[in-house]
């Protein structure tokens, strides 16, 4: 891929055709398989297939030529990609297109399917950068398609009924929130040595629209989390799951300020620690709040009587008349301090009506819906 063509590699998206998702999905019998195309088919891509037993796994899609024949085999009837431009634009008979990619990939992935008129499924973040986030949001209400992406958190019957207690004033109004997460994915350097690439792997189509740097294994299959021009780091990797929760508890939408604490500005790498401070005006009749994110190893000052032990990540909601305290996993009950030392523990169902399941089932589910619903589930690309 020339350098021209990198910088446009957004932007040239925008002559791609679109059909009828629309009046396709009208016309298509709620007992047919969808077609499905995948983008990525290694790890949270091998996941996601398996979650879509019982639909059609029309075409495979990976830039590496390893990960796509062990896919192949389990799945041999599906046309094989190695440039995910070709898939959207050659298999005109898929509906559906889910995209389990390195980060920066993400955005023009889905920016090319929703053009095509496609559904999309899309692993979190939804993209690697904010502008991104938005022309997304743009592109799935402009084209009407189904969408969903990957925090899966959003449908853990625990986490909605967190949102519940908080929202109905278990612990009175919230003015202050505090988010950990013990992981780290930074500090990394750039590699100075420059191995051959893999004959089996093609690295231009893996450095998509970032800018050209030579290859290493330091970055393919999974290092690439802890470099800037891939990935986000702690924060864009867990962050979308953690921070979800008060997010949508609290009605958050845009912060009034951001301020950050942490080691030197690396260009290259994300921080191996850091505390980031948001505040956020009065929403609704709802109070000012400020949440605080750390990670790395920082932690919140826990109340009196909560023991944190064995939680590596969770939320903290701080209330007038109390404390909520909420891990990000099915196993793990909510807490809520009621009293100094006294902890209750909410494990009663959630009275939403969404179930415990993996987001990408749920993707599942709603592109069978639209258009024949109103049913907007949370995890669309405008929540994301």
């Amino acid at each position: 891929m020339t350098k021209n063509t990198r910088r446009e590699f957004l932007i040239a998206t925008a002559g791609v055709g679109v059909w009828s998702a629309t009046a396709f999905a009208q016309s298509r019998s709620p007992s047919e398989k969808l077609n499905l195309g995948f983008i990525g088919v290694t790890g949270r891509g091998g996941q996601n297939m398996a979650e879509m037993t019982g639909e059609n796994v029309a075409a495979l899609c990976d830039v590496d030529e390893r990960h796509l024949a062990k896919a192949a085999e389990k799945y041999p009837k599906a046309r094989q990609y190695r440039d995910f431009r070709k898939m959207i634009d050659e298999a005109k008979d898929l509906d559906a297109v889910v995209i389990s990619t390195p980060h920066h990939i993400h955005a023009p992935a889905t920016a090319r399917a929703l053009r095509a008129g496609k559904h999309v499924y899309c692993e979190k973040p939804l993209t690697h950068t904010v502008w991104e986030a938005r022309v997304v949001a743009e592109l799935a209400a402009k084209h009407k398609v189904a969408t969903q992406h990957g925090t899966n958190a959003h449908t853990f019957c625990d986490m909605q009924r967190a949102v519940e207690l908080i929202q109905g004033g278990a612990i009175g109004p919230v003015r202050e929130a505090h988010v950990w997460c013990d992981e780290s994915y930074g500090g990394a350097s750039r590699p100075t040595d420059r191995p051959p690439v893999p004959a089996h792997l093609d690295w231009d189509l893996w450095l998509g629209p970032s800018t050209e740097r030579p290859y290493h294994k330091a970055y393919h299959p999974y290092g690439w989390h802890y470099f800037s021009d891939f990935g986000e780091g702690t924060v864009g990797n867990m962050g979308p799951h953690l921070q979800d929760l008060p997010f949508w508890a609290l009605k958050l939408r845009y912060p009034l300020s951001v301020e950050a604490e942490g080691p030197p500005v690396d260009p290259e790498s994300p921080p191996k620690w850091i505390i980031v401070r948001y505040e956020y005006g009065a929403r609704e009749d709802l109070p000012p709040v400020k949440l605080t994110w750390y990670h790395g190893g920082q932690h919140p000052n826990f109340p009196e009587g909560f023991n944190p032990k064995g939680w590596t990540q969770g939320i903290l909601f701080v209330g007038e008349r109390g404390q909520l305290v909420s891990a990000y996993s099915v196993r793990t009950p909510n807490r809520v301090h009621v009293a100094a030392g006294q902890y209750l523990y909410c494990t009663s169902p959630s009275t939403s009506p969404r179930a415990t399941k993996p987001s990408v089932r749920l993707a599942r589910e709603l592109f069978r819906l639209l258009p024949s619903t109103k049913h907007i589930p949370s995890g669309t690309f405008a929540w994301g």
